[in-house]
């Protein structure tokens, strides 16, 4: 019977990592609640096995229910039936499964009804679903938006709602409408504060992933008469009130189980979550931070069977009296997408941890007064979660669908049949780099920590670190590599032209992801052997990556961007 948890011993790796002790110990308040809940854990290491344990159920869970449904749920989909969603048949198995096993409401706190996770092992078991199905994980992630409610809603409705996601109720976040897709700014769904103080919603949403879930997480104009993001409040709807109703389901191209809707409001009764006029500004924000790591897990995860996929192929196709995989061709390209996968994984553990530290000490702020050394560390990882995860989130999504495209071509004709898994594993990666903010938005993102030099402190802290001395030649060549990147750097910003600098972004984000990846691999490998041929590969196929940019940001000047623009 297939474990998709305890089939890959890598995984386990990352719950080693030297933070996660800080991360744990501050997570469980020093392990007091164990005296009150009998499954709290008493010590660091009872925790790291009580997420092992719960690991290991995801991993069994995946590896047989989910991934057998996964080409049923595919082929059936859902379907609209008197304005609301049928799931799948087995989306529906799927969730009765996990809400069976607890596997909701992971990292919501204990007094609520969650187990109390960290972000980093809950963000493990959703890289393991993708794994299973990549559209099965758009429902079940999707139970990270309590972490909003939990964040920014009051005590009244932390108590109503997160108990009911803990036990297995299905969320959604319903932000983009026709005419307002990226730019949520433009969004226009009205919502009526009645004489009675109580909120009402009227409009249209669309591209709602699980758009008839049990509660929705809303964005609406709150402000009469304004058009930008200070007029936008974030609202909790319940499907239980009424007063939204799905118009259609789109046909999509891949991630065929997860419903992506259309949805109408009218005279929706609503409550008001947080603070009026924050909706984008502050909550959207931190909703999109934590979506945009799920999107980041999902895609490992897709990478993950996507090569596991090519492998198998390589391994059992013959041509010319032998298997395919003794090919160099062939096992060039199983070493780069294992390579891939690997390094973009290092990265999403990495940001995981940050994400954790810094949402964990905003955590105990509402309990008492942080320290100034912990106000100072909370700032700290804020700002290298909020420089990694576009990283991550935009470079994981691309390799994913690398990893994918390469997998198809391994397979040859038949990868383009639908015999195979991955030609639906190919389908489902494509909205990776789309949704949540395109590569190109994330882009945007994350140039700021190019020019403001977050990411060079990164690669700079990372320089320190010691390795084994097999491995000191790819530390001293990163040292070199790493200076080719702050040189490129330096050459764009000393052209002090705005247009410029933001065609030179991509390929100077590139280079830092490349660069710190190459670095966390290498730690990866220094800890574990398991490791050291991917850190090998990923470090010659990135530094191929970084000279080529690297070479054509100096042969490049700014008048040169004339030829690139398109005919008035």
């Amino acid at each position: 019977m297939p474990n998709f948890y305890t089939d890959n011993p890598e995984l386990r790796h990352y719950l080693q990592h030297p933070l996660m002790r800080k991360i744990v110990e501050l997570k469980e308040r020093n392990f007091t609640e164990a005296a009150k809940y009998d499954y709290a854990p008493i010590d660091f290491d009872d925790a790291i096995d009580s997420y092992d344990k719960a690991l290991e159920i995801v991993g069994e869970i995946c590896g047989t229910t989910i991934a057998d449904n996964a080409e049923e749920v595919d082929h059936q989909g859902p379907r609209v039936e008197n304005h609301r969603v049928i799931y799948a048949d087995g989306t529906q198995r799927n969730l009765d499964v996990c809400r069976k096993a607890g596997l909701m409401g992971m990292a919501m706190p204990r007094r609520l009804g969650g187990l109390n996770f960290p972000i980093t092992p809950y963000i493990m078991a959703a890289d393991i679903v993708s794994r299973a199905d990549a559209g099965f994980e758009n429902l079940w992630g999707l139970q990270d938006c309590a972490e909003t409610i939990y964040e920014f809603a009051d005590e009244d409705q932390k108590q109503r709602y997160i108990p009911r996601v803990c036990q297995g109720e299905t969320m959604s976040m319903d932000l983009t409408e026709p005419d307002a897709g990226s730019d949520l700014q433009s969004v226009m769904l009205k919502a009526t504060q009645k004489e009675d103080g109580s909120w009402v919603l009227n409009g249209v949403k669309r591209f709602i992933t699980n758009g008839d879930s049990d509660i929705h997480l809303v964005l609406a104009r709150s402000e009469e008469g304004t058009t930008d993001a200070r007029g936008l409040s974030m609202f909790i709807y319940d499907k239980r009130n009424g007063g939204v109703n799905v118009r259609r389901i789109e046909n999509k191209m891949g991630i065929k189980g997860s419903p992506t809707c259309e949805l109408t409001y009218k005279d929706a009764p609503a409550e008001l979550c947080g603070s009026r006029r924050m909706g984008l500004i502050k909550y959207v924000m931190a909703l999109m931070n934590g979506a945009r790591l799920g999107i980041a897990a999902q895609s490992v995860g897709i990478s993950e069977r996507a090569y596991r996929e090519g492998l198998a192929y390589a391994r059992d196709r013959r041509q010319f009296g032998r298997p395919i995989i003794e090919f160099p061709a062939v096992y060039e390209m199983l070493a780069i997408m294992k390579a891939k996968l690997d390094a973009s994984r290092s990265l999403l553990y990495e940001t995981s941890r940050y994400v954790d530290m810094y949402k964990i000490y905003e955590d105990i702020a509402k309990e008492r007064s942080l320290t100034p050394e912990e106000r100072k560390e909370m700032k700290h990882y804020s700002k290298l979660a909020d420089a990694c995860t576009p990283l991550v989130k935009g470079l994981g999504s691309e390799y994913a669908n690398q990893n994918c495209y390469d997998c198809i071509q391994i397979h040859g004709g038949s990868g383009f049949m639908k015999d195979y898994a991955c030609e639906r594993i190919y389908r489902d990666a494509r909205i990776t780099s789309i949704y949540e903010g395109t590569t190109q938005l994330q882009v945007v993102a994350a140039i700021r920590h190019v020019t403001t030099g977050t990411y060079s402190s990164l690669m700079a802290s990372y320089d320190e670190q010691p390795v084994r001395a097999e491995l000191q030649p790819i530390h001293d060549a990163l040292k070199e590599l790493t200076a080719t990147y702050e040189t490129a750097v330096k050459t764009v910003a000393d052209a002090a032209d705005q247009a410029y600098t933001d065609f030179m972004a991509r390929r100077l984000v590139e280079m830092a992801g490349d660069i710190i990846m190459s670095y966390l691999l290498l730690a990866d490998a220094n800890a574990n052997d398991s490791f050291t041929k991917s850190c090998e590969v990923y470090f010659n196929y990135a530094r191929a990556e970084v000279k080529k940019h690297a070479d054509f940001i100096a042969d490049f000047t700014p008048a040169q961007l004339e030829a690139y623009k398109p005919a008035e």
